[in-house]
């Protein structure tokens, strides 16, 4: 049966890090060792942190059911307790930025195309 519309939604939230030169291992092992504050959210689908090919450039990278679930996780307990922890001061060239997207066609595997 192919999957309409209403049946899928999706939402991707993206910080971009400018990493300091000679600093990726140290911002990597920061995120590794960082306790995961997103298992059990509702909403939640997936997270990853991405490494661009040598630009020093990172992308915190979550997905999640649809907007409402992810603002929602921005005002919780959980959102508070992982932002408290180890700071990533002096590894950064800035602040990160943040970039938000809703999907508007979705393929994964098992899963129809869809426009959203």
């Amino acid at each position: 049966m192919p999957v309409t519309s209403k049946e899928v939604l999706l939402f991707i939230a993206m910080n971009r890090f400018r990493v300091s030169a000679g600093r990726e291992a140290d911002f990597e092992r920061t995120w590794r060792e960082r306790k995961s504050y997103l298992g059990g959210v509702p909403g939640f689908a997936q997270f990853a942190l991405l490494r661009d090919e040598g630009s020093g450039e990172y992308v915190s990278h979550t997905t999640w059911r649809d907007r409402d679930a992810f603002v929602e996780w921005t005002r919780s307990d959980a959102f508070a307790a992982g932002h408290r922890q180890g700071p990533v001061t002096g590894l950064l060239e800035g602040p990160p930025q943040l970039s938000t997207y809703e999907a508007v066609i979705a393929e994964a595997p098992g899963l129809a195309s869809a426009d959203l």
